[in-house]
């Protein structure tokens, strides 16, 4: 076997979290082997990328996709070989698919194993969430089942009453036992009763169509759930995660929760950054249709703001990839309609915008980035050896250009639906090239598909993560570049 290492990104400027440094990063067996100075000469490799005046950026941690996913009738119409490709266009080198069941027949256990069946087809690495919709004596061994495979997290809906809405009895009740598996609660909160009360309103006026999704779940419902979440996780000393929140309000109570000592998280998506609610206005409102809905424009421009303070810890997609023939089969009936976007693959460019944008004149640190797009979501899901360049962990690397501009064109990205919500505008920060687990998997020539290579990740316990994970490690010798140069 030969010493000589497959891959080195040569005379970059390595971007971590927490500070940058001119770098060769030297790949060896899919791991990062060490950090060369940039002043020092390019080690010798079997393959050298020069990325001399280039920013090289951890891959993308996604902690948020549905893929091939059934809700109710509707099925998304992707698989993991299309969503990990798209994922991979995008930057993105690991994604977090969820187990939820389909139907009452099947169990949480039953819904991880079979997705992790199907990730077999992946072309990036995947890891998995688990899901509870109702207790039963089983719960407490599946969870362990499920800890023992390496699924460290469970997701449970507030919302959504015969299909996978958790009652409060059961979120508590599984919030014990994730304390005690040392893991992380997922929670999409929304007040039900709220929300079924101005849905039917809204139906018993004739205002039901996709045009007045907006309106029939209030940030009142989001935030309302959000405190008492709070509530639940604070009694039972149980780490949560809210996914996707919409308003500034939902970010404040986590945290103000953290002021006080809870551990929370929040995350947000790239739709609720950029879109407001006139979009349900639009001659095409149906691109649109998700829950939480669009915001206010006052609302989403706080929802940046907190962002660029740093209140937001991690960006995700959210990723469902319906079509718009399935949007379109009940307009006129948003109970009806499939709710979910697709947006694995334009995570990056989404996120770095919405970030510029709020960053003002100052302009984005390229460093605040990574960590939503991949620091953070690796750290807080306990993912070993993903989302810092550093020897030792796994070589998934962006060559990332914060000044390329491109337009969306939906129809020629690769998420295997035939629309993006973004479709048209213009976005700021692409990925030039992808490595992969140190496979160069797109670059000037286009993409390169590995096959089905992706690997399913084991998490560990989150607070043994949290507690061993080191805080900043600046490589030696590191040559730190001023803020003021951050956005290049």
């Amino acid at each position: 076997m030969s010493d000589t290492p497959e891959l080195v990104i040569a005379n970059g400027t390595v971007v971590n979290s927490f500070g940058r440094r001119h770098a060769h990063v030297v790949v060896r067996e899919g791991r990062i082997d060490q950090l060369v100075d940039a002043a020092e000469p390019v080690p010798a490799a079997h393959r050298v990328v020069d990325a001399a005046g280039q920013l090289v950026i951890p891959g993308g941690v996604d902690g948020h996709c549905h893929v091939a996913q059934i809700t109710g009738r509707f099925r998304t119409l992707d698989d993991y070989r299309t969503t990990s490709t798209a994922s991979l266009w995008g930057g993105t080198t690991t994604i977090i698919d969820f187990g939820i069941p389909r139907d009452a027949r099947e169990t949480p256990l039953a819904a991880v194993l079979h997705k992790k069946e199907l990730a077999r087809e992946s072309r990036c690495d995947v890891a998995l969430h688990g899901s509870v919709v109702s207790w039963d004596e089983t719960v407490p061994w599946q969870l362990e089942q499920l800890a023992a495979e390496g699924v460290r997290s469970v997701k449970m809906y507030t919302t959504n009453r015969d299909t996978t809405m958790a009652d409060g009895d059961t979120i508590l009740k599984v919030m014990r036992e994730m304390v005690r598996l040392d893991g992380l609660t997922y929670i999409h909160a929304e007040h039900d009763p709220i929300i079924a009360d101005c849905t039917q309103q809204h139906a018993d006026d004739g205002r039901i169509g996709i045009e007045h999704l907006h309106r029939t779940r209030p940030e009142l419902a989001e935030e309302v759930s959000v405190k008492e979440t709070l509530a639940m996780a604070e009694y039972t000393g149980a780490p949560v995660y809210f996914v996707h929140q919409s308003t500034p309000g939902a970010v404040d109570l986590v945290s103000e929760a953290r002021a006080r000592g809870q551990e929370a998280y929040s995350e947000t998506c790239p739709h609720y950054l950029t879109l407001d609610n006139s979009v349900y206005g639009s001659v095409m409102p149906e691109w649109y249709a998700c829950c939480p809905p669009m915001r206010s424009p006052q609302t989403v421009a706080a929802l940046r703001e907190r962002l660029a303070d740093g209140a937001i810890h991690t960006v995700a997609s959210d990723h469902s990839c319906y079509d718009l023939t399935q949007k379109r089969e009940r307009t006129d009936d948003i109970r009806e309609m499939p709710h979910g976007l697709p947006g694995v693959e334009t995570r990056m460019p989404v996120t770095f915008t919405a970030l510029m944008e709020a960053a003002g004149d100052g302009g984005a640190r390229v460093e605040d980035f990574v960590e939503v797009f991949s620091a953070g979501p690796a750290r807080i899901n306990a993912l070993p050896r993903k989302g810092t360049i550093a020897p030792g962990f796994d070589a998934d690397l962006v060559i990332f250009d914060p000044a390329e501009e491109r337009v969306v064109d939906g129809g020629a990205l690769h998420m295997g639906t035939d629309f993006s919500p973004f479709d048209g505008r213009t976005l700021t920060g692409w990925p030039a090239v992808v490595v992969s687990a140190g496979r160069v998997v797109l670059d000037s020539g286009g993409f390169h598909d590995p096959g089905a290579v992706g690997r399913f990740v084991p998490r560990a316990g989150f607070r043994k993560h949290q507690s061993a994970a080191p805080s900043a490690p600046v490589p030696a010798a590191a040559a730190v570049v001023p803020a003021d140069q951050a956005t290049r």
